[in-house]
């Protein structure tokens, strides 16, 4: 017996012992590390020369408009890319806003984002958190209803609310600017998207206290969803400052005409403007970075929320 268990020993020993040197090669992350090593780093370069392109793609632009912004009128004239001014001036600044008079636009800009922004967040935050309310009849059909109005474009209604602006005579004035859209589906199912991860149990221990719907909603929701009404705040201020085609549609009137429309008939419609000057680059790139400068300014303060509402709202039930 002892012979033959010996026997099998011998002829298991070697086959085993390779298996496990085998395997051990496998799990050996060394191993795997040789093999895929120059792989990871040649897609690290690879992504790192995209990623740069894609950033000079939006950087070079940017730079080159500043850069015309603040050049005199004869060096901007030249047909060619820069990234510094030569000869540093003010000239195109003073020029669009005081000649051009830039500054009436810009005003009418301004009135129509803060008023437009303001009435926005307000509403749809009254409105996502009236579709958290668990007796509220029909909430799933109203959800639905309000994710259906996000798939109709404002292309194909263009019509029918020019007349109803019409009929209710606010063309040719800043209100139908602001009253138009001053709700969106997206706004409205984001912040019910806040207000669903805050604790039902908050609200009715403040309900049990005798705090009434409208001290809860701005004391305990409010607070707790700050992310969600600064990401909804920055959407809807990027987009009422940026706002082309309803200018378009509803203002006929110079004196009425916002930022957008005005710079459109700078850099386009020179016909629009007095001949008794030519309208240089650097003239039409301060307009531009006038127009871009509200934008960069409020960015940074919200950015961290921004980011912060948009992965949390992406991801809460």
């Amino acid at each position: 017996m002892k012979v033959m268990q010996a026997a099998t020993e011998a002829a298991k020993g070697p086959s085993s012992s390779a298996g496990v040197t085998g395997l051990g090669k496998l799990r050996d992350p060394g191993h795997l590390r040789g093999s895929s090593g120059w792989g990871s780093r040649l897609f690290d370069i690879l992504n790192t020369l995209f990623l740069l392109f894609l950033v000079s793609t939006m950087v070079i632009p940017l730079l080159n408009t500043l850069a015309l912004s603040f050049s005199d009128g004869l060096a901007s004239m030249e047909p060619r890319i820069i990234l510094w001014p030569e000869t540093f001036s003010t000239e195109g600044y003073s020029t669009v806003w005081n000649k051009i008079q830039l500054g009436r636009p810009f005003w009418n800009n301004t009135i129509v984002t803060v008023w437009g922004t303001l009435g926005h967040v307000c509403l749809c935050a009254l409105a996502g958190y009236v579709l958290i309310q668990r007796g509220l009849p029909g909430r799933k059909f109203l959800t639905g209803f309000i994710m259906l109005t996000m798939m109709v474009p404002f292309e194909t209604i263009m019509l029918p609310v020019y007349i109803v602006n019409k009929e209710l005579g606010l063309l040719n004035s800043l209100s139908a600017l602001i009253v138009n859209g001053i709700v969106s589906g997206f706004s409205i199912l984001l912040m019910r998207s806040f207000f669903s991860a805050v604790p039902w149990e908050l609200g009715e221990s403040s309900r049990l206290d005798g705090a009434g719907e409208l001290r809860i909603f701005l004391t305990i929701y409010i607070p707790l969803s700050a992310a969600g009404l600064a990401t909804v705040t920055l959407f809807e201020f990027v987009g009422k400052w940026n706002h082309f085609t309803s200018a378009v549609l509803f203002l006929n009137n110079p004196a009425k005409y916002t930022l957008q429309v005005a710079l459109k008939a700078l850099i386009i419609d020179t016909s629009s403007t007095s001949s008794n000057f030519l309208i240089t680059k650097n003239v039409r790139m301060a307009g531009i970075v006038i127009a871009l400068l509200p934008l960069i300014i409020i960015y940074p303060f919200v950015q961290r929320f921004f980011v912060k509402g948009i992965i949390a709202g992406a991801t809460k039930e």
